[in-house]
């Protein structure tokens, strides 16, 4: 089994950009920590970060012929890109949002998941566990689809 993780914009900042919300652990910190909890499950993790849009719809794309499952951390795009919501639809894999921060309890305006309607489920809200949940429950239902 193989599981791609997507981040989008300012998130290669975590560890500096906005602890309070985002914690003091690096990307490269929390990357290998969702790989160790990959490994022990029986899942090839495959990170992907990219500050342009057209980048993450490229991999989402690529990721058809190579993965078993997406889980995307869209950051802004997610109040607004149809373009990478029409390509995780369009995929045709299971995908599963995740925020490190509870996006519903933030700005008005960080509310609104145009990418959602197309996951089989969000995690917000538990940091980079926010990670590990969504991985765990990617594996098993990918496992109970099979």
């Amino acid at each position: 089994m193989k599981i791609l993780i997507i981040n989008g914009p300012n998130i290669n900042l975590t560890g500096t950009r906005d602890p309070a919300h985002y914690g003091s652990e690096t990307l490269d910190d929390i990357n290998a920590q969702i790989k160790s909890f990959g490994d022990e499950s029986g899942a090839a993790t495959v990170f992907f970060q990219s500050n342009t849009e057209g980048d993450i719809i490229d991999m989402i794309h690529a990721a058809r012929a190579e993965c078993d499952g997406i889980i995307i951390n869209p950051a802004a795009y997610t109040h607004y890109s149809y373009a990478i919501r029409d390509a995780i639809d369009a995929a045709g894999l299971p995908a599963v949002e995740v925020h490190m921060s509870n996006i519903h309890a933030r700005e008005q305006f960080r509310h609104e998941s145009v990418i959602a309607p197309v996951c089989i489920g969000q995690v917000c809200g538990f940091g980079k566990y926010s990670y590990i949940a969504a991985l765990y429950a990617l594996i098993r239902i990918i496992t109970e689809r099979a």
